[in-house]
């Protein structure tokens, strides 16, 4: 065994990250954010230290070299990235050594601290039917899950919208991500159901949610139109209905919010704001 086959089995053993620091909001679901929440003013630094103030115990997105910071402030890096891009990723079957070379990297990385969660893009069509995507999405999949179980990492394929943001991405409905979390068939491969982009897709966002709950692994959330704060005002989402709906099935990860602050807001006091709404 090495040295640094050693350093890891002791990191696993012993969590990197000391949550006892974050007071948790209550409520029945564990909140996390992600870098835009309280705009360009705050630094990680800064970001991190109101997040921990104000309850949060998770940040989604970022990479080893933050993970001191978030150490600093008791907070969980919830949502590790790091495999290919957004739109050059595993539908594209002549990546698949490169990813996986990366993939084991960034497993081991997230092991290393009890991380809970990496992301997985689909990345786009480019001119593929949609079958042939899903099919080389899944057998990525397969090839790496292996390396994830064993590290008690749970992969997230995250489901995005392909008529307002990201055209072309393959994999922008539900329905497309539960069929590669049943053709790769561990529970260790779920989805990042990013509430926003699925509003955009399908709308039906509590019914989704709650039958497909099994394959869900970690959620995101903005308002819809616009990705700001999903306030009562101009946003035409009920949270603190779906907050209550995905508690109500037992789900015992994240939500992590995406949302921007619309100009002119006071970001700490809306982020506020958020949270309270998803205390349920």
């Amino acid at each position: 065994m090495t040295r640094r086959d050693l350093l890891g089995s002791a990191a696993l053993a012993t969590p990197f990250f000391l949550q006892a620091q974050v007071k948790p909001r209550s409520g029945r679901l564990k909140q996390g954010i992600c870098g835009g929440v309280l705009g360009r003013g705050f630094d990680l630094d800064a970001r991190c230290k109101v997040a921990a103030e104000l309850g949060v115990t998770g940040h989604d997105l970022l990479g080893p070299k933050d993970w001191p910071t978030l150490k600093k402030y008791g907070l969980i890096p919830t949502m590790v990235p790091g495999i290919g891009t957004l739109m050059h990723n595993s539908s594209d079957l002549s990546r698949h050594d490169e990813l996986e070379k990366q993939a084991i990297e960034v497993i081991r990385n997230a092991a290393e601290v009890k991380a809970p969660n990496v992301i997985l893009l689909a990345g786009n069509k480019w001119g593929q039917s949609s079958e042939r995507c899903l099919e080389n999405n899944a057998k990525f999949g397969k090839r790496i899950i292996k390396r994830a179980e064993d590290a008690g990492i749970t992969l997230c394929l995250e489901l995005l919208n392909s008529k307002v943001n990201h055209p072309d991405y393959a994999c922008d409905s539900t329905a497309y991500g539960v069929e590669v979390c049943k053709r790769v068939g561990s529970p260790r491969f779920k989805l990042l159901f990013d509430i926003y982009h699925m509003q955009i897709m399908e709308g039906d966002i509590i019914r989704t949610i709650q039958q497909n709950i099994a394959y869900i692994g970690h959620f995101h959330t903005a308002g819809n139109p616009g990705r700001f704060e999903f306030d009562s005002e101009t946003q035409e989402m009920n949270y603190r209905g779906i907050a209550r709906a995905i508690a109500d099935t037992g789900y015992q990860g994240w939500v992590s919010h995406e949302y921007s602050p619309r100009q002119g807001s006071d970001p700490v006091k809306t982020l506020d704001a958020m949270l309270k709404i998803c205390e349920v």
